[in-house]
């Protein structure tokens, strides 16, 4: 026997989806995609198609309602969709062709229905127009007494944690010692409620000093340390900049091989930016750490040579400790 050939598949269609541009609705577009056709035939079917009592504006107001839209591709394009005609002045438009249609039409004759259409007209092309400013002030509004309330809640809830959760936890670091794994949770219990209360949440690429607070609390967690971080000015820097990495390094550095008390003072300005990580430990020379140890050499002082600063490591005053200095001026890379 014969095998019979292989019939053909047909093509696959397209989904019908309307775009996220568009110049009206996206119905001919998303006609024209699904079935293979031009864009500008559909658009010319759906004109004559009009012509036929309304038969093609009914169709296309059909579709429009129906026809779902296009989801987005990728975060960036998550937005309303784009019509490059606004609909709203296109409802004005017809709504007052409508109303002159009506007055030079039944104006002679008068009649109350004439009347009711006009006015009916009128009406609908001023809420086109006036609507989305009322509906925007009155979501403005909601917003603002929502967040009114949500101020009132916050700031009673602070009072009662300050005069209660608080104190205890101060009270405990006191009682414990600054060493002691219970001062250390305690510490970093309290820094985690007074950013709540006080800071709020923070964005994914938060600021430097943010992103330092956030990292000296999780050191506090895992070594016998306590990190006090002041920060003074202004500064761009964010914590996926390589000065916020050489920070983490300079501290972590210092929580592991000091311990105790550890001190970070960030000073920045328009121009440049500068971090100092002291410790009270035994101190050390970076010029005696074996060539093996990259911690310092490229993890700090390399990696700020590259991002187009400088850091300097050198013992503290007295020789006790170790002071980290980093210098880092925005725009320098960028011109070198």
């Amino acid at each position: 026997m014969t095998s019979m050939p292989a019939r053909p598949l047909p093509p696959q269609r397209l989904p019908l989806v309307r775009p996220r541009d568009c110049v009206l609705g996206g119905v001919s577009v998303a006609v024209a995609r699904h079935l293979g056709w031009s864009v500008s035939a559909t658009r010319w079917v759906f004109a004559g198609l009009g012509f036929v009592g309304g038969a093609g504006v009914l169709m296309y107001l059909w579709l429009w309602a129906t026809v779902p839209v296009e989801e987005a591709t990728d975060a960036a394009s998550d937005a309303p969709v784009r019509h490059r005609i606004p609909l709203r002045w296109l409802v004005v438009g017809l709504s007052l062709l409508a109303a002159i249609w009506l007055l030079l039409a039944w104006g002679g004759s008068g009649g109350v229905v004439a009347g009711l259409l006009f006015t009916l007209a009128v009406l609908v092309a001023a809420a086109a127009v006036f609507a989305p400013v009322g509906v925007r002030l009155w979501h403005e509004l909601i917003t603002e007494r929502t967040k009114r309330v949500r101020e009132e809640e916050r700031a009673e809830m602070a009072a009662h944690l300050h005069d209660s959760v608080l104190q205890t936890l101060a009270l405990i670091q006191n009682r414990a010692g600054p060493s002691s794994e219970v001062a250390r949770i305690a510490r970093a219990q309290e820094r985690e409620l007074r950013e709540w209360l006080y800071a709020g949440t923070g964005s994914a690429d938060a600021d430097l000093a943010t992103d330092l607070k956030d990292y000296a609390t999780a050191l506090e967690l895992d070594y016998p340390v306590r990190v006090e971080l002041v920060a003074v000015g202004t500064t761009a820097e964010r914590s996926s900049g390589e000065l916020a990495a050489a920070c983490r390094e300079a501290m972590l550095n210092a929580a592991r091989h000091a311990g105790g008390e550890v001190s970070v003072y960030i000073e920045g300005s328009v121009s440049a930016v500068d971090v100092f990580i002291r410790d009270r430990g035994p101190g050390f020379d970076p010029a005696r750490v074996p060539e093996d140890r990259l911690g310092v050499r490229e993890s700090i002082i390399g990696r700020m040579r590259r991002a187009g600063g400088s850091a300097t490591v050198r013992r503290g005053a007295g020789g006790v400790g170790t002071e980290v200095h980093l210098h880092f001026e925005p725009g320098r890379k960028e011109e070198s």
